[in-house]
């Protein structure tokens, strides 16, 4: 009856709703696994669940009188996580056929997100064979029974969830020695918490994010500014959102691409957002494209519209690529103002920022929400079609692995037509009610490391050519706050890894994606380190090798997973869209990249496909020879290509802004490293700076076309 009554009690207070079916598993042993948010967690599983089960508590738990009263109403096991020895009356338990509830990180979290997973707990899955279910709990991190800082708004009754998922199980490893089998179920069990967090995401659209975040945080929360330094509340965010996209909504039909040429402001984010709320999909143009390219990726998407400001063409002198692009309407966010009449005001301030789901259109989250395009390194660019499930998939995939909170300040200086700068950057600090700076462009190396420290950022992301230049012009004490700096979109450069722990004692965690993957595909996190790997790949993330002839030790990488794009634009054939599609199958993505999958999951990049050189039958990699090169001149950048050569089929070609670097210098570093001749370039060629695209990465297209001419 105490029991029945507790039950109808806290869902009354907290509006309890339990997803998923329990009493459908009756397995002979069963672990009951949750992520630890606050000190209702233990009462809440014990009073939902449908089993009599043995609950494990910290000693130091059990020893307080507070909560000895709630642990009288169950069975209980009082161990500590750090003594190994202590789980032997966990295996009896569960040997005897008795249901036990457990929390893995074995403190309630102080992050909001996933802590530390201990050892023991998996250790205990392997040894007894018991069948484990996974409860994701959500919502009792606002509460006030939570350890979580103040910058995350708390609430007297928050809503709770229990979500339940698909069972699983943990075999014992095989490895030789105790130690290593216990880290290994470590491991495993990291990996179900990990995926715990991500399936029971609910699906959602961008729009219904952010006014998610908003019903969360609060709309006086102040979470976004940009040079302008003004710090925009929720409040500010979504009115700008509605009626940016209530005037975009008049330009073009729904489901249209319409061009955003903008860079990173407040502004382009709530244009974003608010074209999305009313089924207008935006097409992000590269402005370092040039009016070619940029005409080549509306003709691709079918883009009719653009729009931009006069202002910005003006301070980045563009505004001649507006009689360069023929057949393209542009439309000023400078004379859209004046369009937004009373009545509009009106239906702003008296009903949509009030009631925003009901302003905007109701929209399937496997539409598009967003198109990018790629850099056009195999010719005309394609325009790559992202959902807003493969977005927020993304985003909820990325906070799964790494605990970013309220706490934290993300510094954007990727473009936000760059995926990694939007989805990492801009995206998944707006809908998890993290704040945001927004700066304009990556190539302000004296400037950025100011900004960072003067607005207390603790989050960076950028590709290592432009963290390599911040690390040169930044003082030691610029990054002082910095909690991750995240590298992505090219290989980490050995010399600023270096340079960034030595001179600010900040490990950066290299990551690896694709466009085609919204784009974060995997990473390294404080939990799974490993230096010279790309990390492990995300939750919900499948993949298979697909071998190359002539490279031994991996293949071809193919990924599926639901942050995977809807499909491409293509320039032969405009607005219509291609599934993606691989060697494997319908629905899987063929990345390029030749890589090696260790036994803990880490992925080595070798190379893409198109990076190899075929040397008189040899296959020899253009990055190998980029790091010999870097290594036998640290502090110069160096590209290599290929070019035809009549007798051995491919020659090298090596372009270094070192004018001192020879043959014989590299040779030297190739054989101590034991490394093959082959792969020393005989040509190297000086450059006063190596040519960058947009996002920061080099531009082989313009090298290759140079290589050939010579």
């Amino acid at each position: 009856m105490l029991k029945t009554l507790l039950r109808a009690i806290m869902r009354w207070l907290f509006k309890v709703e339990v997803r998923g079916r329990l009493e459908e598993l009756r397995a002979e042993r069963l672990l009951i696994i949750a992520n630890h948010q606050s000190f209702l967690d233990g009462l809440l599983l014990g009073l939902f669940l449908p089993y009599n089960a043995v609950f494990v508590v910290h000693t130091t738990v059990a020893k307080r009188w507070s909560f000895r009263v709630m642990l009288s109403l169950v069975d209980y096991l009082a161990v500590d996580p750090g003594n190994p020895m202590a789980m032997k009356g966990v295996v009896k338990a569960i040997e005897a056929g008795r249901p036990v509830v457990i929390f893995p990180e074995g403190r309630i979290t102080v992050t909001g997100s996933l802590m530390k997973v201990y050892e023991g707990p998996a250790f205990v899955a392997a040894r007894t064979g018991a069948t484990i279910v996974p409860v994701r709990l959500e919502g009792a991190t606002r509460s006030y029974f939570s350890r979580t800082s103040g910058a995350l708004k708390k609430q007297f009754f928050p809503r709770i969830t229990l979500t339940v998922l698909p069972e699983a199980q943990i075999p014992m490893p095989d490895e030789p020695s105790a130690k290593l089998r216990r880290k290994k179920a470590g491991e495993a069990m990291r990996k179900i918490m990990q995926e715990m967090l991500f399936a029971a995401t609910p699906q959602r659209t961008l729009f219904d994010a952010l006014v998610d975040a908003i019903r969360l945080h609060g709309r006086a929360t102040r979470v976004m500014e940009d040079m302008r330094q003004i710090e925009l509340s929720y409040a500010e965010i979504l009115r700008t959102a509605l009626a940016l996209g209530r005037m975009s909504a008049r330009l073009a039909p729904e489901d249209a691409r319409i061009g955003v040429l903008l860079p990173n402001l407040g502004t382009t984010a709530c244009l974003i957002f608010g074209m999305s709320a009313f089924k207008r999909v935006p097409a992000m143009l590269n402005y370092s494209a040039g009016a070619q390219g940029m005409l080549d990726a509306c003709t691709t998407a079918q883009v009719q519209v653009v729009m931009t400001s006069h202002k910005f063409l003006e301070n980045a002198k563009l505004t001649e690529i507006v009689s360069a692009m023929p057949g393209i309407r542009w439309v000023y966010l400078e004379d859209l103002q004046p369009t937004f009449s009373w009545l509009d005001k009106l239906w702003l301030v008296a009903f949509a920022q009030w009631f925003p789901r009901w302003a905007t259109r109701k929209i399937d989250p496997e539409s598009s929400a967003v198109v990018l395009f790629t850099s056009g390194s195999e010719g005309k660019p394609k325009g790559v079609v992202l959902s807003h499930r493969a977005l927020l998939a993304n985003v909820a995939q990325i906070c799964a692995v790494i605990d970013f909170s309220p706490d934290d300040k993300f510094m954007c200086v990727l473009p936000i037509f760059h995926a990694f700068g939007l989805t990492a950057g801009a995206i998944l600090p707006m809908v998890t009610g993290t704040k945001l700076f927004l700066y304009p462009s990556p190539l302000h190396y004296k400037v950025i490391p100011e900004v960072i420290y003067d607005r207390n950022c603790t989050v960076l992301f950028g590709t290592s050519t432009f963290l390599g230049h911040y690390a040169k012009y930044a003082n030691p004490y610029d990054f002082y706050r910095m909690r991750y700096v995240v590298a992505g979109a090219e290989k980490l450069n050995e010399e600023v890894r270096k340079t960034w722990f030595e001179k600010f004692g900040i490990r950066i965690l290299e990551g690896y994606g694709a466009t085609e993957c919204a784009p974060v595909l995997a990473v390294n996190t404080p939990m799974a380190y490993l230096p010279g790997s790309v990390g492990q790949l995300l939750p919900g993330m499948a993949y298979k090798i697909e071998p190359v002839p002539g490279i031994e030790g991996g293949g071809i990488l193919h990924v599926h997973g639901p942050n995977l794009m809807s499909g491409y634009y293509l320039f032969d054939h405009p607005g219509e869209l291609v599934p993606p599609k691989s060697d494997v199958g319908a629905g899987w993505y063929n990345t390029g990249d030749v890589v090696d999958v260790d036994a803990a999951g880490f992925i080595i990049i070798k190379g893409r496909v198109k990076r190899f050189a075929k040397i008189a039958g040899e296959m020899v990699s253009l990055e190998m020879v980029e790091k010999i090169a870097t290594q036998a001149s640290p502090a110069h950048l160096h590209a290599a290509v290929s070019q035809v050569d009549a007798q051995r089929g491919e020659a090298l070609v090596l372009y270094t802004t070192d004018s001192t670097l020879n043959r014989e210098r590299i040779l030297e570093v190739a054989r101590a490293n034991g490394n093959p001749e082959i792969a020393v370039p005989k040509k190297i060629l000086v450059l006063e700076v190596i040519p960058l695209l947009g996002t920061g990465k080099t531009d082989y297209v313009t090298l290759k076309k140079m290589a050939e001419s010579a």
